[in-house]
């Protein structure tokens, strides 16, 4: 096999002590990351291991086998809070399957840094929109009724209605075509793309839409993983450590997010993004121009 991303640049590697724990601390944090926000930690664990010694494109195939693990772990605490709206999640998902294998192939014919590029301008752009919304809705006058009041007053009652409110098929077919899409090509969770559709097209309230979006994460990350296996893009040492890291780390991410404001998560989810996506971003151009 030939090509940019296939078998012969993810040959099995042992990695040190040191470099180890490292990549168990990433996956660590990348599920509290999942299970807080909803996304599937892959924002943190590509450009973590990456730093750690992983080749571009292992950076983008090794990061999806902790995704699913990781989105289950915080999945299930959240639905034992009444907080999914499964109908949301599951037609997103559905949705995204096709498209998430189809993103994977694409990325075997583009070049790594190129992948790491589009990233970076995705995070940015997800969280400088997320820090929009919140900035909006501080300053907007709060309704009786509607996500706005939601976020301020956070009413477990209010959430668990959201949990069951039916929404166009069409948008979530949509959402979830474009968020799988994206979750191929670039080894992201998805989460990243549909939380601000979930919050802003669909209005869902952050907690509803965070345990939502873990969902179809879940379920996208499935044909995304077969693909990039059979392309070769997995280093396998980098995903096992992770997966150790992601699980208990959901379920760390899941119970804070239970435990604070709509709008403070919110507020987390922007600004993380965006110091993440310059740092990232202005690496991986340095790297590029080099």
């Amino acid at each position: 096999m030939t090509g940019p991303g296939r078998g012969p640049q993810t040959p099995p590697v042992s990695i040190g002590p040191a470099t180890a724990v490292g990549v168990f601390g990433v996956g660590l944090a990348s599920g509290v990351l999942s299970g807080m926000f909803g996304v599937g930690g892959a924002v943190l664990t590509t450009p973590g291991i990456r730093a750690l010694g992983a080749t571009p494109i292992e950076a983008v195939g090794s990061t999806v086998p902790p995704i699913l693990p990781g989105a289950l772990s915080g999945t299930v605490r959240y639905s034992r809070a009444g907080l999914v709206n499964w109908r949301v999640g599951v037609v997103c998902g559905l949705a995204g399957t096709v498209l998430a294998v189809a993103g994977a192939w694409i990325s075997d014919s583009v070049d790594g840094h190129l992948l790491m590029v589009a990233t970076a301008s995705l995070l940015l752009y997800t969280g400088i929109s997320t820090l929009t919304q919140v900035r909006r809705h501080r300053h907007a006058p709060i309704e009786a009724e509607g996500p706005e009041a939601d976020l301020e007053h956070d009413g477990d009652g209010a959430l668990r209605t959201a949990a069951t409110k039916v929404h166009p098929l069409g948008q979530l077919v949509a959402a979830g075509a474009g968020a799988g899409a994206l979750a191929g090509l670039l080894g992201l969770g998805g989460g990243v793309v549909m939380m601000p559709v979930f919050t802003r097209i669909l209005r869902i309230p952050m907690k509803v839409a965070v345990a939502t979006s873990l969902v179809a994460v879940a379920m996208f990350s499935v044909p995304a993983l077969v693909t990039h296996a059979a392309l070769g893009h997995i280093n396998w040492t980098y995903s096992l450590l992770l997966v150790a890291g992601t699980v208990p780390g959901a379920q760390i991410g899941s119970k804070i997010t239970l435990g604070a404001s709509d709008r403070t998560i919110q507020t987390l989810f922007g600004l993380f993004l965006t110091v993440l996506a310059v740092i990232y971003g202005a690496v991986e151009l340095a790297a590029f121009a080099g």
